[in-house]
Formats: C-alpha cells, structure tokens, sequence
C-alpha cells in the first residue's frame, strides 16, 4: 500500500514518493552554505575534499530528473561566478569553483547551463585571458580549462565581428598583436589534441566559432585543411594518434552539424576521401568507429538537400478532435496518407552510395552505440531519399537478417528498422518483409544458448514498434 502523507514514512519530507521520483530540489540551504564556505576551505585539504565531496552527492541525488536543478541554476551560477571573478580569489579558490560549476554541468547538461552563462562583449577578452593562462598539463585543474572552453564558446556567438575587439588591444613593445580571431582558433586546435575532456570541450567550441560569419569566410577553409592534413598524417595505433583522431572527428562531425549545407558542401567530397583513407571501421576504439559513422551520416545529410518525404507512412493527425472526426468517415483516421501523384525529380550525389554503404557496414559493429548510431543515420539519410532508393535501402537493411549474418547485424537490422518505421520511411508495402523478420530475431534470442544471441537484442522491440506506428488495417 503506498505511504500517505500522513503516514510514517513521509513525514518531514518533500519528496514526492510516487514511482520514488524527487518533488523538487531540496538542498537549497546546504548548497548556499557549501558554496560560501569555498573561500574559508579552499586553503585546507581536508575540508575542501569533503565540501566537494558533498556537493557531489547533492547533485548526483538528481541523475535522473535533473530538470528539478532548472530553478536553481541561476543563483548557484552567480554564486560561483562572484568567487571566480573576484580579484582576491586566489588561483587554488578559482580552480575549487570551476569545479563546482563542473559537477553542475555534469548533471543538468552543458546544453542547458551554458545558456545562463554571461556571454557579452565585455566578457570575451576575459575569459580567453583566463584560459590562455592555464597549463594544458595540469590534471588537477582540468574541469578549469572545460569550463572555459564552454564558457569561450557562448562568448563567440556575440553578433559583432570580431575584429572590432582588436581595436582594444595594445600590442607590447617588440611583439607584434595577435588578432582575437586567430588567438580563439589557437587556442581551440590546441585542445583538441589532449587527452582529458577539454577536448569535448573544444569540439564545442569549434562547432560554434567557425561557424560565425566573420571566421568562416576567413578562417573555415584554413582550419578543415588542418584537421584533414592531421588526420591523414596519423599513423599507428598509439594513443596521441587515437586522441588526435578522436578530436579532430568531434570537432568536424559538429561543424557539418551545426553549419549551413550551402557553406560546408564543398568540402564535404575531401572530408569524405580523408575518412576512407583512415579506415575508421577496422579501428579497435570503439568511440572512433562512432564518430566516424556519425561523420559519415553527417556527409550524406551535406549531400543531400534538406527536404521533407512526401511519400512517408502517415498514421492520423496529432490532434485529438481530427482523429476523432476522421474516424466518424469511411475509412478511418488509420488510412494511408494518399501518394503524391508526381514525385519531384532531383538528382541524387554518387557519394551517397558510398555513405549508405559505410552506415550498413555500421549496423553490424560489435558495439552497441556504433551500430545505434548507424541506425539513425541510416534514417536520417533515408528521409531524403526518392521513394525508389529509399526502398532499395530497405531492402539492403533487411539483408542483416541472414543466418549467414552474426548476432550484431541482427540486432543492428533490428535498430534501423525501428528508426526507419519511427520516421514513417517503413510503408505498409514492406511490412511483410520488415515483421516478418522481427519475430523471427524475437524467437532466436529465446533460444539464446543455441544461436549465441545476448541480451541486448531483447531490448529492441521492434514489432511493439510497429505495432504502434501502424494502422490496424495493415
């Protein structure tokens, strides 16, 4: 029997104890009381590791429902950012605060508390100071230079060109001024070389910097020569090859993200020779393999102009009130959408036969998130497709299902065909094909010790997945 509130067991509590989820932040007190407490414990070890320690269990507590820190981020942000830019604050405290805002962003999500980070004109020259102080080394303070590096990339996205900053800079006798420009992109590609999480770090701000119009007509081209010429030039498996990879495919899978298909298409036939020539998939790094798929499928999104399927699976409508007046008509509110009658011609790039090719060989990676990210990719790239080389993917997407095939290709063709029924590119004419296959993979994995299936292949419910999407009628 649940507990009422007036029961044993909830009393002195604020916490809503239905499905054991938290009502609401609840250490608003002992938050404010740690964070005070920094410049008093900074200098003793003991109780600075205990004051971290503790933050560290108040924030862990909201993992799973980190929406509930959404009212508090404001003031716990000003709070920390008081002690860091106070001109007392010795290097020790600074550091001890960029930690804090660290296990912040840690639980809510950089996307999220990067907003309410102060990003004016005035805060630019700051911050790149601050961070072109710090030592790359050092691996105690490496949630510092994360931090910045964050912090540096909501400050580029000011809307005024950025050499209107040089003007503010006096260069010193002997030496000649370096433009704010070059010193962010220096900055930025030193980063992406090391080997702690500041290399995430400066993914993000490359993605946003390079990017701005200013640097992209000046600095775009520079900078893609040298993150292929890096990656050409890495050979072996050592681990300075593996992070240089690792930073140099982060950085250009954001920037084909977030940039305009209009400014990166030329590139994109070189981006694409250079990931051939480094053999991503035969790579043992797992995280290299799916940053080279996820680069992979951004290429083919470049490629292909954005446009939505006319001819997509469409099951009723998102308002109640026009599924209900549909299913009044003969036919039903579960009907096909009618097809266009004339599907506009476009020609489609030869380099996306080879993108296709990369995400099918995705989908039967030995590891989980290589293969779910090939999945995707497969269905973002299918949406842009002619209904007649959508459904040849299909088709090629359903040869994973072979008893020639291995386990993972299973559980990869389980994965893409999901996604595809997710996104509608599944039409009713496959479903004989496409849930037929599905039992079929439900049934082996039951018998599990003779066909080696494993677990992960339970979590794919693919034909619940149809169910739902699907009209009765077929």
């Amino acid at each position: 029997m649940a507990l009422t509130d007036s029961e044993p067991g909830c009393a002195g509590e604020d916490v809503c104890a239905r499905g054991g989820g938290l009502g609401g932040f609840l250490e608003d007190a002992e938050t404010r009381a740690l964070i005070a407490s920094l410049p008093r414990v900074q200098g003793d070890l003991t109780a600075r590791e205990v004051a971290t320690q503790r933050f560290l269990v108040i924030m862990d507590k909201y993992q799973e429902q980190p929406h509930l820190l959404d009212l508090h981020l404001e003031w716990m942000l000003n709070l920390l950012l008081e002690v860091i830019r106070s001109e007392k604050s010795p290097p020790a405290l600074v550091h001890l605060g960029f930690k804090f805002l660290y296990i912040i962003s840690k639980v809510r999500g950089h996307k999220v508390f990067l907003q309410l980070f102060p990003h004016e004109v005035c805060d630019v020259q700051p911050v790149l100071d601050l961070l072109c102080l710090q030592d790359p080394k050092d691996h105690e303070t490496w949630e510092t230079r994360y931090m910045l590096l964050l912090w540096l990339s909501m400050t580029c996205l000011i809307p005024f060109d950025l050499s209107r900053l040089d003007g503010h800079l006096v260069a010193e006798p002997g030496h000649s001024r370096v433009p704010v420009m070059d010193r962010i992109l220096a900055v930025a590609k030193s980063y992406l070389i090391v080997s702690d999480k500041a290399r995430d770090a400066a993914a993000v701000l490359v993605s946003k910097f390079v990017v701005r119009p200013d640097v992209k007509q000046k600095r775009l081209a520079d900078f893609l020569d040298w993150s292929l010429s890096s990656m050409s030039a890495a050979s072996g498996l050592t681990m300075e090859t593996a992070l240089l990879l690792d930073g140099m495919l982060q950085s250009l899978a954001q920037l084909f993200k977030h940039g305009k298909r209009e400014d990166f298409l030329q590139y994109a036939p070189a981006v694409q020779q250079c990931l051939e020539h480094c053999r991503l998939a035969d790579s043992e790094q797992t995280t290299l393999r799916k940053l080279g798929v996820k680069l992979v499928q951004r290429l083919g999104l470049t490629f292909l102009k954005p446009r939505v399927a006319r001819w997509r699976y469409q099951r009723g409508s998102r308002s109640l009130a026009a599924n209900l007046s549909q299913s009044a008509q003969p036919g039903g509110a579960g009907a096909e959408s009618p097809a266009p009658t004339e599907e506009e011609d476009y020609d489609i790039p030869e380099e996306i036969e080879n993108v296709i090719e990369q995400l099918l060989v995705g989908l039967k990676d030995k590891d989980t998130v290589v293969r779910w990210s090939a999945a995707k990719g497969i269905g973002r790239v299918t949406g842009r497709l002619p209904k007649e080389l959508a459904d040849e993917v299909v088709g090629s997407v359903l040869e994973c299902f072979s008893f020639q095939e291995t386990d993972s290709a299973w559980h990869g063709g389980c994965l893409a065909l999901a996604e595809l029924g997710r996104r509608g590119l599944l039409l009713p004419s496959r479903l004989t094909d496409g849930t037929s296959l599905s039992p079929l993979s439900v049934s082996l994995q039951c018998n599990a010790p003779v066909f080696t299936m494993y677990q992960g292949l339970r979590c794919t419910s693919v034909c619940d997945a149809h169910m739902n999407m699907f009209s009765s009628v077929f």
